[in-house]
């Protein structure tokens, strides 16, 4: 009894500042109802105890939040528990280093932060806490909705397709021709009133000069 009440004072003590020689993962959690889960604690130097405690902390930090003491690993006795866990459902693991906490058979109950702990001589060491959040439902994530990408509008123009037929080239050769052959013809006409119209001033000037 003197253990646990000094285990829970100790702990609102000096949880509050997380070590790095104790380094727990993962930081949070969501797990489901009846699923396992897996907390990591590794010691980053050798402990001065070989004991490793693990607490939990059911409420966020406040007057009226408490500490429950889960269980420690003894290097002699190996897993003790507290009084009132379920055995059953937790163990607890040590390979080198790294301590793990297995709870087995999540229930909502067992939502909280989970810190462990190693006691010097006279310090405590905390690792900075896994908080578990237990749910009977696991929430999905949003699956990103894909942008629609607007079709470019091609501008097509029409094509300009030569129409069949006849060539209009005759159409404005012909009366071109007529033009031409209409002035050479009046042109003629003219040279030749011009040469009559000499001739007759010439023999006019010869009677007049007889």
């Amino acid at each position: 009894m003197q253990l646990r009440l000094w285990l829970l004072v100790s702990a609102q003590l000096a949880v509050l500042r997380g070590s790095s020689a104790l380094l727990q993962t993962p930081a949070s959690v969501t797990a489901q109802t009846n699923q396992t889960v897996m907390l990591s604690c590794e010691a980053k130097t050798s402990p001065t105890n070989s004991r490793i405690y693990w607490l939990r902390q059911c409420l966020a930090p406040s007057a009226n939040s408490h500490y429950e003491f889960l269980a420690f690993w003894d290097l002699t006795k190996g897993t003790v528990y507290g009084k009132e866990v379920e055995q059953e459902r937790l163990t607890v693991l040590r390979d080198s280093f790294r301590y793990t906490l297995g709870l087995q058979s999540v229930k909502p109950s067992d939502s909280g932060a989970y810190f462990c702990m190693t006691v010097g001589n006279p310090d405590l060491t905390f690792g900075k806490g896994t908080q578990l959040t237990v749910v009977d439902v696991l929430p999905t994530t949003p699956q990103p909705t894909k942008k629609t990408t607007r079709k470019k509008k091609v501008l097509r123009f029409p094509n300009l397709v030569t129409r069949k037929g006849p060539s209009c080239a005759p159409l404005i050769v012909g009366p071109l021709v007529a033009v031409v052959l209409v002035l050479l013809v009046s042109l003629g006409v003219a040279i030749h009133l011009h040469c009559l119209q000499r001739r007759a001033r010439l023999r006019f000037l010869k009677q007049f000069y007889k």
